[in-house]
């Protein structure tokens, strides 16, 4: 009976736990309660796309040929941040967007959240914005999204750079993403795990290689956690979970036409160097290159480097770099 007592006590102060956590996260990011903490924020902007609110920064004179930046699951415009104004000094137009529910775009529970949906979302606001066409940028799963972008829109990608890039449903076994595809499991737990210093210090010490650790910042933690934070942001993690539908980029890579760069850190434990050996083997007109000393975000690991790469390939009449890593 002792026993049973006290595993009843310990199951009531988690539930109360459970339940605190809950009812004291905020509801939302607060553009406006944020915007002084936010890098690069005067080159912020706000577009109403099919009835949502889509943060994006731009950079340099719209006349230029443009970049557009598309970021990966829970991540933000912030993997950008060090590249973006270098890009627009070598003469490019630069749009770094937040995918619907994440960063400081909105996180409506009425959107798909799907690869499929933030493709749509993002050529509706390349629309909006008069841009006809563009050299996309994806990073890990933006990768994703950036692909479906060149083969259901194909008008619309001059030029295709993948990072580290979702190509599959292999990120499926990443614990987040295990917890998050779990009902009422991830529903518990998301709040916790992104709303902890403690998990985000984790999360980063296992997608950065060791060599860049010094990047882990208190700085960086707050500046990724912050719109994770909030409830809306929970509902997006856990449906894009839900929603994770990549194997069709493997299976059709080779229908991509695009001149390609893949650019991989050799350290990437995310998504493994196969991934982009698959690809190169499919696409035709790609060129694949690995950096040393680096993890799953070259954006910010190797940044210089990084920024050479895509803009030899991007000014390349024939799509190919001559750098060699």
């Amino acid at each position: 009976m002792k026993k049973k007592n006290l595993a009843l006590g310990a199951g009531g102060t988690v539930g109360a736990i459970v339940a605190w956590k809950m009812l004291t996260r905020a509801g939302k990011a607060k553009w406006e309660d944020v915007a002084d903490t936010i890098h690069h924020r005067e080159n912020s902007h706000f577009a109403e796309v099919d009835g949502a609110r889509i943060h994006y920064q731009e950079f340099g004179d719209k006349s230029n040929p443009t970049l557009l930046l598309v970021h990966g699951y829970t991540a933000s415009t912030y993997v950008w941040k060090t590249v973006v104004p270098v890009f627009a000094e070598k003469d490019f137009h630069v749009i770094a967007v937040d995918l619907l529910g994440f960063g400081y775009s909105e996180k409506p529970k009425w959107f798909d959240y799907s690869i499929n949906a933030q493709a749509q979302m993002i050529v509706n606001l390349m629309n909006q914005l008069n841009i006809k066409n563009a050299t996309f940028v994806g990073s890990s799963y933006g990768g994703a999204v950036a692909s479906v972008i060149a083969l259901d829109f194909p008008e619309k990608v001059e030029k295709l750079v993948l990072v580290s890039a979702v190509c599959n449903d292999e990120a499926k076994n990443n614990r987040l993403l295990k917890l998050a595809s779990l009902r009422g499991v991830g529903e518990t737990v998301t709040p916790f795990l992104l709303g902890s210093k403690r998990f985000l210090r984790y999360r980063m010490r296992h997608t950065i290689a060791p060599a860049n650790h010094h990047l882990i910042t208190k700085e960086r933690i707050e500046a990724v956690g912050r719109p994770l934070r909030a409830k809306d942001a929970h509902h997006s993690v856990l449906t894009s979970a839900r929603k994770w539908d990549a194997n069709r980029i493997e299976n059709e890579a080779h229908l991509i036409k695009q001149p390609t760069l893949l650019i991989w850190g050799e350290e990437d434990t995310v998504i493994p160097l196969r991934n982009g050996e698959k690809l190169h083997q499919s696409i035709s007109n790609s060129r694949f290159i690995v950096l040393k000393n680096c993890g799953h975000v070259p954006p910010e690991e190797s940044p210089e480097c990084f920024v050479e790469l895509v803009t030899e390939f991007v000014k390349d009449k024939k799509g190919k770099s001559e750098l060699e890593r």
